[in-house]
């Protein structure tokens, strides 16, 4: 997908502000067995057709009206992902700004879980 200049300069913006992980680094933070929330920011139908497996969908769309709701604790980790690691970057910088102290965005989003054979599920209410 080609993006727009202006989306890809509030990303750029947003990454001095974010941290990043990998794919490898949430492998090895399941496989030491760490607690963290997994989140899918991407759209409804994106989710349906495939998603990491144990990872909760809040969209993208609503997460900043939800979030205190679903994660009310402020220091709970974080990992963030969607299409290509853009809107979660977004979603990360979002986040912090309401004080979310331990949120990272997946680099390369829902692409690089592919790419690198992690786990996916399809929604069971399809």
């Amino acid at each position: 997908m080609q993006h727009n200049p202006g989306f890809l300069r509030l990303v750029e913006q947003a990454k001095q502000r974010v941290m990043e992980c990998t794919v490898a680094d949430v492998q090895a933070r399941l496989a030491r067995g760490e607690q963290f929330h997994f989140i899918d920011v991407r759209e409804d139908h994106e989710f349906w057709i495939d998603h990491a497996a144990g990872a909760r969908h809040i969209g993208k769309g609503i997460i900043e009206r939800d979030i205190e709701t679903v994660i009310p604790d402020k220091q709970a980790p974080i990992v963030l992902y969607c299409g290509g690691g853009y809107r979660s970057v977004l979603v990360a910088d979002a986040l912090q700004q309401m004080g979310y102290t331990h949120v990272v965005s997946l680099a390369g989003g829902i692409r690089a879980l592919r790419d690198k054979g992690f786990p996916l599920e399809k929604d069971k209410s399809i």
